[in-house]
């Protein structure tokens, strides 16, 4: 079976106002869920509309500590490096980041740019803006008959 779609990504986070208000500046998601289980703090974010929206949830934790990817590597412990989030207007993208005053480490791919950057909490982000704003790779190009 396909995947309709990538539904969500579940991260805890130090200060869930905090986490809310960066999320919203830097990529429009909006809280849309919030709600206490257990005595944690929790909320679902939305970016975008309908079928094509991405989610985040996330579940306070302040007492919790980060997980540095490369100290999980050095332990040979598997673990998620980062998430990648896509744009369509790299410019925009660009003139955001220099507003905001977010450092960024930059990699050109053969289809599209990346830009690496951490959350409140320290989660890395992978933010992509494909070429022509198509994701498409060499593979996918059909001969013509």
């Amino acid at each position: 079976m396909d995947v309709a779609g990538f539904d969500h990504v579940n991260l805890t986070v130090r200060d869930f106002e905090e986490s809310v208000a960066w999320y919203r500046r830097l990529f429009r998601f909006e809280l849309v869920e919030e709600g206490v289980r257990d005595g944690v703090r929790w909320g679902i974010l939305r970016s975008g509309g309908g079928r094509g929206s991405a989610m985040l949830c996330i579940y306070e934790r302040p007492d919790f500590r980060g997980a540095d990817p490369e100290l999980l590597g050095s332990l040979r412990l598997h673990g998620i490096r980062h998430f990648g989030l896509r744009v369509d207007d790299g410019a925009r993208w660009r003139a955001l980041l220099e507003r905001e005053r977010i450092q960024t480490e930059v990699a050109r791919w053969p289809h599209s740019t990346s830009w690496y950057l951490s959350d409140p909490t320290g989660h890395e982000i992978e933010v992509a803006c494909w070429k022509e704003g198509q994701v498409e790779f060499e593979s996918d190009r059909k001969e013509e008959p």
